[in-house]
């Protein structure tokens, strides 16, 4: 008993030591991107330019980020089942060289007819995305997209590489890789100074997400993995553990897609720059949330696979509570802080040059619905890693199939009946998320029992000291809206004021109602000390 008790604090210990490891690295590599994202709106703001080239932007997102990118079904299937052939520090064998290449070589093939694809019917598919767009908008998209096809092709690539290099512990280079992307971005622009027609902008970007794949191959090399392209799929059986895990999961996260497509054929409905500005709120919303999943859920993915390869639901059970616990308790403050803080925060940092005070508007209203979203949104993807864990990808899959005609419902309903217009569509998907979130709990806890009793008594007393925290936070802003000061300095005063507030706030509130997870971080700070 003492041993496995000492085991699993050391475990928790480097589980934690991974977690501040990766979040600065994220934090890093999220800096670069929202310069990239100032630089990007202060050149092109919320135009017809913009526009396009997020319409544009949609499935190459989808191939780099979404299926290849980290927490992606590339990633995720090398973890699961790499993990499982390759010790800790070991150099991968023969046999695991093997399975690299035909994993890799099935990925290139697979890929690169998406993308030739892509290029040659780039216009029927924006035509169909924009459909109520003009055709200035529907021709700029169109050639945007042949631009960034490639993008398609490196997409796998890259989760495979990011995958393996969490396997040997290798946290950095798959979270800080993404900052080639922007920086390549931000020289670009800055350079071209007046690219009218955002080509230069969509070539960067092309650029840019080849970089990733040069920075990470140098270290797999050095690892000890070898490229020798194979398709010999029949003698490989580990091969067919990764295809089980790989389809579905690939089906599920481009379900996940077709939510975005539905968004995308609204929002063509809207004013000019609304895609846009859901594409924005997006991006500051994935800024702390990012960063917060990617801390806890990287380290502890690999953790769930080996676990679940030895049976050990109990462990299972254990880190997922207080890794959903923890994720939980850093969410809620971040709702209050958007909810009170958008608009301010949005003009402070993007309200200059083309990005006018009509933009920070739109910005910051979807922003505001979409911040519902943050609680089922760590749930989910927290949940999904255990279903990953056993294997299992067609339960996430058939879910996320199950919400796309709610979300058809839902946007149909907030943005057409109701007229809520661009907050339409960021509150559908924060209920689609709750929705998604809510099935995938109810259906792992016939499987594994979570102790969600536990979970969500901590979640009763965090919504408490956040509910009471926000009324205070409303309280200051309010007071604070009376001070005359010139506009930045006043924006930059009650950000400070108001997030310093409620943050202590919050933590005292939490320690009077004893709620667990702060009182072990007190208790760890205390055992530092001593």
């Amino acid at each position: 008993m003492e041993s496995k008790s000492k085991t699993s604090i050391v475990n928790e210990g480097s589980v934690l030591k991974a977690a501040w490891l990766i979040a600065l690295v994220t934090i890093a590599s999220k800096l670069i991107g929202f310069v990239r994202d100032l630089v990007v709106a202060n050149f092109y703001g919320a135009t017809l330019i913009s526009d396009a080239y997020f319409y544009a932007l949609q499935i190459p997102s989808l191939a780099i980020i979404i299926l290849g990118g980290v927490g992606g079904p590339f990633h995720s299937a090398a973890v699961a089942v790499f993990s499982k052939l390759v010790g800790r520090d070991d150099k991968p064998t023969e046999e695991v060289n093997k399975l690299y290449n035909t994993f890799l070589t099935a990925a290139f093939i697979f890929f690169a007819i998406c993308a030739i694809l892509g290029f040659i019917f780039a216009d029927n598919i924006m035509g169909l995305i924009i459909s109520s767009g003009t055709p200035e908008l529907v021709n700029l998209a169109a050639l945007h997209f042949k631009i960034m096809s490639p993008i398609i092709l490196i997409g796998g690539i890259i989760g495979i590489y990011y995958g393996l290099l969490v396997v040997h512990k290798k946290y950095i280079l798959p979270n800080l890789s993404p900052m080639a992307l922007s920086l390549v971005v931000i020289l670009s622009i800055s350079l071209a100074h007046n690219d009218k027609s955002g080509i230069v902008l969509a070539a960067a970007t092309a650029v840019g997400a080849l970089c990733q794949i040069l920075i990470q191959f140098p270290k797999l090399r050095q690892i000890g993995y070898r490229i020798k392209p194979n398709l010999d799929i029949k003698n490989n059986p580990q091969f067919k553990n990764i295809c089980e895990l790989l389809f579905p999961a690939i089906l599920s996260s481009t379900v996940g897609q077709i939510s975005i497509y539905i968004d995308m054929f609204f929002a063509s409905n809207l004013v000019l720059g609304a895609w846009t500005a859901v594409v924005f709120a997006n991006r500051i919303f994935q800024f702390p949330v990012g960063i917060l999943v990617t801390a806890f859920l990287v380290p502890l993915f690999p953790i769930f696979s080996r676990l679940a390869g030895e049976g050990n639901e109990e462990s299972i059970r254990a880190y997922f509570n207080k890794g959903v616990g923890v994720l939980f308790f850093a969410s809620i403050p971040m709702i209050i802080l958007i909810l009170l803080l958008a608009q301010d925060g949005i003009s402070l940092v993007f309200e200059r040059g083309a990005f006018d005070s009509n933009a920070v508007l739109m910005v910051s209203e979807a922003l505001c619905f979409l911040s519902f979203s943050i609680l089922p949104y760590v749930f989910r993807d927290s949940i999904t890693r255990v279903y990953y864990a056993y294997n299992d990808s067609k339960t996430p899959f058939v879910i996320a199939t199950s919400s796309i005609a709610l979300k058809a419902f839902l946007n149909w309903l907030l943005i057409l009946k109701l007229n809520m217009g661009i907050a339409g569509i960021t509150l559908s998907t924060s209920f689609i998320t709750l929705f998604n979130a809510t099935m995938l709990g109810l259906l792992m806890h016939k499987r594994i029992k979570l102790d969600y009793k536990t979970l969500f008594k901590n979640f009763a007393k965090m919504t408490l000291a956040g509910i009471i925290t926000f009324a205070a936070g409303w309280f200051i802003c309010i007071k604070f809206n009376s001070i005359l000061l010139p506009k930045y300095i006043f924006e930059l005063s009650k950000i400070f004021v108001v997030m310093f507030a409620c943050g202590s706030i919050y933590i005292i509130l939490n320690l009077l109602f004893k709620m667990d997870y702060v009182q072990e971080l007190l208790s760890r700070i205390n055992r530092k000390k001593s």
